[in-house]
């Protein structure tokens, strides 16, 4: 009998391994492995400088430490890093959720983030009480615990805005060969290009979930959840 497919979840910018809380709790009760990983500069690993490379083999590693190949969940950042590794690791990746990134990172856009990153930094506290008023109006009691427990890494978004400018998602997508699910909060303002990311997948399908915004996973937890089962027994069926 085949070994139950594990899943690897990337998370966004800023946050870390622990806002998946909830879905790593739904995967390993259905009996698979759930590995939630932190990437460079966040969580665990707050003291390394972020690159592109670095980011790709974060997950690279995490897909190894989970047995070789896997369900890669990414959201955002981590949806735009699970992109880019898919395409570079085929090997590993026997389907991909990219959820919250279907905007390609265009020149004028990450100019246009840069800017209100480096008028953030400038703040006394380096933007913390901002980004928990954000938090807390943004998301549910459950989620905003589940994000804050790894911490906030304050001092990581220019490096990943240097970064990014190396995403060539619908590229990306176009190479890669497994099943992929894009997956978008109603309200997301990263959803301006679904249809183009969807165009660009040999096997794709695409969520919206109702009234959901942009950090979908802590949103609308249960339906994103119900997403990644999904998924794993399209797989594994």
């Amino acid at each position: 009998m085949a070994a139950e497919l594990p899943v690897v979840f990337v998370h966004g910018l800023r946050t870390s391994r622990t806002m998946w809380r909830a879905q790593v709790a739904a995967v390993e009760a259905v009996g698979h492995t759930a590995v939630a990983i932190d990437l460079p500069g966040h969580g665990h690993r707050r003291g390394d400088r972020f690159t592109w490379d670095g980011a790709i083999d974060a997950v690279a590693r995490g897909v190894d430490d989970a047995g070789g190949r896997a369900l890669v969940v990414g959201l955002s950042l981590g949806g735009y890093v699970a992109i880019a590794h898919a395409a570079r690791h085929p090997e590993q990746v026997a389907g991909l959720v990219a959820a919250a990134c279907s905007t390609r990172p265009l020149r004028s856009l990450v100019g246009g983030w840069e800017l209100a990153v480096r008028v953030i930094d400038q703040l006394p506290d380096e933007g913390a009480r901002l980004n928990q008023l954000m938090v807390d109006l943004a998301l549910p009691s459950a989620g905003a615990r589940d994000v804050g427990a790894g911490g906030f890494a304050l001092d990581v978004g220019r490096d990943v805005l240097r970064a990014v400018r190396a995403a060539r998602p619908v590229d990306d997508l176009a190479r890669i060969e497994v099943p992929v699910w894009l997956v978008n909060g109603r309200y997301d303002h990263f959803r301006g290009e679904e249809h183009r990311y969807l165009a660009a997948c040999r096997d794709g399908r695409l969520v919206v979930v109702p009234r959901a915004t942009h950090l979908v996973s802590l949103v609308a937890p249960v339906r994103f959840t119900r997403v990644v089962l999904e998924a794993l027994d399209a797989l594994q069926g």
